[in-house]
């Protein structure tokens, strides 16, 4: 292939050249630093992460470049922008995490750093290749963040459960694409679509390609039943990192099915469809029935992460610029929602596991009343409760749904979310209803941690109540692919 044809264009990939700069920079001065002051890693990190913000929507360019490999377009720069709010709060949250003495080593900044650039690399990729390449370097990453706190023994198993089923669906995966690059005889994603389009849609090795990708994408994202990870690996994992992994990582994998499924496979909506239709509604009914037998509110969220992947995934099944834009808006608000239930949780979590069962949230809001509020506000957020960014983000699905036919899957998300009312309200009731118990060793809110609650706060505010905006934005800027 000759170099013109390649298209370098070094501005395509310039936030990815960035983080990666940032984050080997990150592990350069920890070298520098003695054991108690590895915090200030931590806003060299937040620091380019803002910065990085900026040169994402600066540097667009709907011409896939590096030969049609990698593609900045407005989608991947959404979804970059949901990353990097993610590893922001993250690394905030972080801070006062490791004033625990949970968080030991320097080298726990710039891992988080490339877990974010893997999901950058996965959101512009515009090659199965590429988009592979993307997924294991946030998927290593994740395993040893995971196991971190590698002394303890829930860790090491959640971790251990998460590296053997996440290279278990990798390997899927790179199935799936094997099939996919024998009928395309290409792993770039436009050649892809152009060559089904030409081809018997019930071509036996096309649908095996849609099948293996499709059930190796569900591992990653945690639909019922290739959930079976999740639970052990949020409760294993350090809170901060949960957070990043709940939002951060099943971001990614929809930025996956929407490379795959909407530009590749497009033509072949009645093929896949078929598959995501029983898995969106059995993992909305499994992850909140299952939910509410939970005493421990990690392992609570976990569930709740499976119903709401569910509901997300009804907006692909939609297949309209109407339901994609909600998926789109919902993750954004599903990022503010979940990193601030973490960060709340992240505060009072111990390594003994106090502050981790519903039960030790008990007069919450008479000892720690901001806390609470904050915590009450993101809980009712994920229930859908008006004017939060929740209840728009889930009439937007549902609207879309209700538009298109898919009138039972619609019912079935508003019955999971009825259902959700109960288990979520519970902490509020034990908040609010209830008198503390045992000794009182809340910890007061760092600085930190206030700003992670009022940047999730408000942009659950601002989502909630001003959501036209966002959504004009979003169907404009999909609408090239409907």
């Amino acid at each position: 292939m000759l170099p013109d044809s390649l298209n370098i264009n070094i501005t395509a990939v310039l936030p990815e050249i960035l983080l990666t700069g940032l984050a080997i920079s990150v592990l350069i001065f920890d070298f520098f630093l003695p054991k108690g002051k590895k915090q200030i890693l931590g806003y060299i990190g937040i620091i380019g992460l803002f910065a990085l913000l900026p040169v994402v929507w600066t540097t667009q360019n709907a011409v896939p470049a590096f030969g049609e490999t990698v593609i900045s377009d407005t989608i991947s720069s959404f979804f970059d922008t949901i990353f990097i709010i993610a590893g922001i709060l993250t690394l905030i949250i972080s801070i006062d995490y490791s004033k625990k003495g949970n968080i030991h080593k320097g080298e726990y900044y710039p891992i988080v750093l490339i877990a974010i650039l893997g999901m950058m690399v996965m959101a512009s990729s515009n090659d199965l290749l590429t988009l592979y390449v993307g997924l294991e370097l946030m998927a290593i990453s994740f395993y040893v963040l995971i196991a971190y706190r590698r002394n303890e023994t829930r860790s090491v198993e959640g971790a251990l459960k998460y590296f053997v089923l996440g290279g278990l669906s990798s390997g899927i995966i790179l199935y799936g694409i094997t099939f996919a690059y024998g009928v395309g005889g290409t792993t770039n994603l436009q050649g892809i679509s152009n060559q089904v389009a030409h081809i018997d849609v019930h071509d036996p090795f096309l649908l095996l390609a849609i099948v293996f990708i499709t059930v190796g994408l569900s591992f990653k994202i945690a639909l019922f039943p290739f959930h079976l990870w999740a639970p052990d690996a949020y409760q294993g994992a350090p809170p901060p990192i949960t957070a990043l992994l709940s939002v951060g990582s099943k971001a990614a994998a929809f930025s996956i099915l929407f490379r795959i499924f909407i530009i590749a496979f497009h033509g072949l909506h009645p093929q896949w469809s078929k598959l995501l239709w029983p898995l969106s509604a059995a993992t909305m009914v499994f992850g909140s029935v299952v939910a509410i037998s939970q005493k421990n509110i990690i392992r609570m969220m976990a569930y709740s992460s499976i119903a709401h992947a569910g509901m997300i995934m009804i907006g692909f099944l939609v297949n309209s610029r109407a339901g994609m834009a909600g998926v789109l808006y919902y993750l954004l608000v599903y990022t503010f929602m979940n990193m601030g239930v973490f960060a709340v949780v992240t505060l009072l979590a111990k390594d003994n596991g106090r502050g981790e069962n519903i039960e030790d949230y008990q007069g919450l809001a008479s000892r720690q009343p901001l806390l609470a509020f904050f915590l009450a506000l993101f809980l009712l957020a994920l229930i859908g409760v008006p004017p939060t960014g929740g209840f728009t983000a889930k009439f937007f699905i549902f609207a879309a749904a209700i538009e298109a036919g898919y009138y039972v899957l619609a019912i079935v998300g508003v019955v999971a979310t009825a259902v959700a009312l109960f288990f979520y309200t519970r902490i509020i009731f034990y908040m609010y209803m209830k008198e503390p118990q045992g000794s009182d060793d809340t910890v007061t809110p760092g600085n930190a941690t206030r700003i992670a609650l009022f940047i999730a706060g408000t942009g659950i505010a601002i989502l909630g109540l001003y959501p036209s905006p966002f959504m004009r934005f979003l169907e404009k800027a999909i609408q090239i692919y409907f």
